[in-house]
């Protein structure tokens, strides 16, 4: 690994630029720049009049999933009702009944964040079809790692595409597939073709579906109120509608929703699940639970295991919020040293906040977080973060800091250095763009500008998950991001690495 590193603030490396009225740059710290993003969560439930209602809170529980556009799909038992928009669940569903114009007794919600290309309305979810079964709408989370080979052949026999979202490829292989039966099988026989991470959510005028890739990676979960069942990607999406929690689906299982219950079918042969370790990580809620393990708890274990391994004499622990918080409690208890706020996030200062004067643009570094410094100068600090992806961000708040009166900045990952980018649906830096894929830890103390830096072990990790990390065999979890082992065939990529064309203008983007 190279030693000398790049300032980490110029814009060759990877600077948070903005720009204001006059389309002059801004760089200013945004708490959420330098963190990994999944691009959206899904709901959806059948049988309750308010269908919508209930679909716009459960989309509300999942906003962390995705905060740049949402949308409801619902269906009143004779026609399909569909609202799309820009921006955030509050915003747009939670004025108004939703289920005053998006009537019906079953409904799918989705909340996105792109990753590829522009966000455009286009492809905002749920997409919604008309087939020779009758209407159809869909959202998913995740990604089809072969999506692009799949759309190109669709293309060359014929298929009109209408967005470039790499869910719409489900879409015409469902109408194409030539599988005899009802559309149950036609929706099965779609989802064996596709392969990467994924969880679908999707409703005809008779069901509602959902459909978890072979192995697990991205979550969908079953709940009930009363006798209407609920999926959604994780459980707080059930507390807040006051839904009971059924269990997950199963890796490679589709569940089929409508008036007389629940039946399940088998898209792929069972196998050992590989669920995502950053649901743990990062994306998932604090009170969510991930696999019977509460991630509150499971964070607050990497916070107490990485004190273990990475210890540092210092006289306060201070979390970067929000989501480093349970580490450095654990990192707190387990080290007996003082736990404080010293960086306090302002939550209400948008991206597009204006900034007209080259004055106001340096001062920028407070505008979304600011130095407790009561609780900073004259000690030695030492900050917990849930991870480390480009490192940008974290020079930034080590300076702000620095400038707030500490003696010494110490930096700590409560997870372990991220090498290798995603495939299978998180928003994730190209590898030349990894700051622990490039530089030596020494090298990357250097950059961050600390006195010292550490991150958790990938045993570490497991331990704090329960579990005991078998490196020789298969590992227990979607762990590719910090060990390489990349859990499925990657046939866009590979194909794409071999001289393979991408000469269609519409390049897949993840959903």
């Amino acid at each position: 690994m190279p030693n000398t590193p790049p300032d980490p603030i110029s814009a060759d490396y990877d600077t948070l630029i903005d720009f204001d009225i006059n389309g002059n740059p801004i760089d200013y710290i945004d708490p959420n720049a330098d963190k990994i993003k999944e691009e959206c969560g899904v709901f959806g439930i059948f049988g309750m009049d308010n269908a919508a209602s209930l679909t716009a809170l459960g989309m509300h529980a999942l906003q962390h999933r995705g905060q740049e556009a949402c949308g409801i799909a619902s269906y009143d038992g004779e026609k399909f009702h569909t609202e799309r928009h820009m921006g955030l669940v509050g915003d747009n569903f939670t004025g108004a009944d939703p289920s005053e114009r998006l009537k019906g007794h079953a409904a799918i919600g989705h909340v996105r964040y792109s990753t590829a290309g522009q966000t455009v309305l286009r492809n905002v979810q749920p997409l919604y079809s008309e087939l020779h079964s009758g209407g159809f709408a869909v959202c998913h989370n995740g990604h089809l790692t072969n999506a692009f080979t799949l759309k190109e052949a669709l293309v060359e026999n014929g298929a009109i595409f209408q967005s470039t979202s790499d869910t719409e490829v489900l879409i015409h292989l469902i109408a194409r597939s030539k599988k005899e039966g009802d559309f149950v099988d036609r929706f099965v026989d779609a989802v064996r073709q596709v392969d990467g991470g994924y969880a679908f959510v999707a409703m005809t005028n008779t069901h509602l579906l959902g459909a978890r890739d072979r192995l697990g990676i991205r979550p969908l979960l079953i709940g009930r109120i009363g006798d209407s069942y609920i999926l959604a990607s994780e459980t707080c999406a059930f507390d807040m509608v006051g839904a009971e929690f059924i269990r997950e689906v199963d890796p490679g299982e589709v569940v089929v929703i409508n008036e007389d219950g629940i039946r399940t079918f088998r898209a792929f042969p069972k196998s050992e699940p590989r669920p995502c370790v950053f649901e743990f990580v990062y994306f998932a809620r604090p009170d969510s639970v991930v696999g019977g393990k509460s991630v509150y708890d499971v964070r607050k274990r990497m916070g107490q295991r990485l004190a273990q391994e990475t210890p540092a004499d210092v006289d306060v622990i201070i979390p970067v919020p929000d989501s480093g918080v349970p580490a450095a409690l654990g990192f707190a208890q387990e080290s007996n040293t003082p736990f404080e706020l010293g960086i306090i996030r302002n939550h209400y200062v948008g991206r597009t906040f204006i900034q007209p004067t080259q004055q106001i643009r340096d001062m920028g570094v407070r505008l979304k977080h600011s130095a407790n410094r009561s609780m900073i100068e004259g000690k030695r600090v030492l900050l917990v973060d849930d991870s480390i992806v480009r490192g940008t961000t974290s020079t930034k708040i080590v300076r702000m800091i620095r400038a707030a009166g500490a003696t010494e900045v110490h930096f700590r990952s409560a997870s372990p250095p991220i090498k290798y980018p995603d495939h299978y649906g998180i928003d994730m830096p190209t590898k030349e763009k990894l700051i622990a894929a490039n530089y030596s830890l020494e090298a990357m103390q250097e950059m961050l500008e600390v006195d010292s830096l550490g991150f958790l072990s990938i045993p570490g990790l497991y331990w704090a998950m329960g579990e005991e990390y078998r490196e020789e065999d298969a590992p227990q979890y979607t762990d590719h991001c910090f060990t390489g082992h990349y859990p499925t065939a990657l046939i866009d990529r590979d194909r794409e690495a071999k001289g393979g064309t991408r000469q269609l203008s519409f390049l897949v983007e993840v959903a």
